[in-house]
C-alpha cells in the first residue's frame, strides 16, 4: 500500500486543542534505501546552506530521521527530490550595504516530532543605522535547526531561537570585524513580545529555571552592546519561513522574496548584452 507524501500540518486557528502528527508506524527501510536517503541529505545540504535556503527545513527533517528511516521517510525524500527537480536554479541577490550584520529570529513551538520546536534565523548585511529597522538583503547565513530540548511554552521556544541565532552570530561578528567592518550592536528582530521583553529586562519572569541560561546569556550580551533585540510583526520576519513546513501556496508566495526569480536574471542578462553590443558598435564606428 503506498505511503502518502509529506504534507504540511493545516493551521487550526481558534482551536483550544492542537493535535500532533500520528506516530510513524510504516515499515523500516533496508540498508540500501537508508544509504540513499543519507546521500540525498548530504548532497543537497551544502547547496541549501550556500544558495537555496528554501530546502533547509525539509533537509533538516530528513536528517533527523535518516538513522532509522521508514517508508514514510522515503516518501518525504522523493517529494523533496520532486521539489528540487521542478524549481528553477536558485539565485541570491546582494545589494550594497555597510556590511553590518542583522538577524531575523523566529521559532515554531511543538512543530517537530517528540514535542520539539524549531529555531529559524535569517542573517544578512545591512546599513549601520541603530535607530531603524535594517533594510533586508540577500541571506549570508540561514538557521533552520530543531531545538534539542523540549520547550515548555511558545515564549521559551522564541527565547531558545534568539539564543541559537545570537550564539551563531558571535563568530560572524568577529569575522566581519577582522575584515575591517566595525560592528555596532547587532539588531535581532523577533515577533514574540514576551521573549523580547525578557531579553530587554522589560518583563520580570517567574519560575524560569528552564530559561535561565538563555535568558541570562542574552541579557549579558545585550548589556555588552553586542546585540540589540527588538520586536516587529511576524509577517515582516524573514526567519519565519524556515521554522516549519508550509503548504505549496506559501512556498510560491514567499520563495520569490528570498531568491531572485530567474526571469529577472534573464532580463538583466539581456540588458547587459544589449549594452555590450552597443559599446562594440560605437567602438567599431570610431575605428
Amino acid at each position: 500500500m503506498p505511503v502518502p507524501e509529506r504534507k504540511s500540518n493545516p493551521k487550526q486557528y481558534g482551536q483550544k486543542q492542537q493535535f500532533s502528527e500520528p506516530e510513524d508506524k510504516s515499515t523500516p527501510l533496508g540498508k540500501e534505501d537508508k544509504k540513499f536517503i543519507q546521500e540525498v541529505t548530504g548532497t543537497f545540504l551544502f547547496y541549501a546552506r550556500a544558495v537555496d535556503p528554501t530546502m533547509l527545513v525539509a533537509l533538516s527533517s530528513l536528517a533527523a530521521e535518516q538513522c532509522n528511516p521508514t517508508e514514510r521517510t522515503m516518501a518525504k525524500c522523493k517529494q523533496f527530490l520532486d521539489y528540487a527537480a521542478t524549481q528553477e536554479d536558485a539565485v541570491i541577490t546582494y545589494r550594497k550595504s555597510d556590511m553590518t550584520l542583522a538577524i531575523h529570529s523566529d521559532a515554531s513551538y511543538l512543530s517537530e516530532p517528540k514535542a520539539r520546536s524549531r529555531a529559524g534565523g535569517h542573517f544578512f548585511l545591512s546599513e549601520n543605522d541603530q535607530d531603524q529597522d535594517p533594510r533586508d538583503n540577500g541571506s549570508v547565513h540561514t538557521v533552520a535547526k530543531i531545538i534539542k530540548a523540549v520547550m515548555s511554552s511558545a515564549a521559551e521556544a522564541e527565547l531558545g531561537g534568539l539564543f541559537i541565532n545570537a550564539k551563531t552570530a558571535v563568530p560572524i561578528r568577529t569575522t566581519l570585524e577582522e575584515l575591517g567592518h566595525k560592528q555596532p550592536p547587532t539588531p535581532i528582530q523577533t515577533e514574540n513580545s514576551t521573549a523580547c521583553g525578557v531579553a530587554n529586562n522589560e518583563i520580570q519572569p517567574k519560575a524560569t529555571k528552564a530559561m535561565d541560561m538563555r535568558f541570562y546569556w542574552l541579557k549579558d550580551r545585550e548589556a555588552r552592546k553586542q546585540f540589540r533585540i527588538y520586536w516587529r510583526a511576524g509577517k515582516l520576519n524573514r526567519g519565519d519561513y524556515v521554522t516549519k513546513h508550509h503548504p505549496a501556496v506559501h512556498h510560491k508566495t514567499i520563495r520569490p522574496t528570498i531568491l531572485t526569480p530567474w526571469k529577472v536574471v534573464e532580463a538583466l542578462r539581456a540588458k547587459l548584452n544589449k549594452i555590450a553590443e552597443s559599446a562594440t558598435s560605437s567602438a567599431a564606428r570610431v575605428c
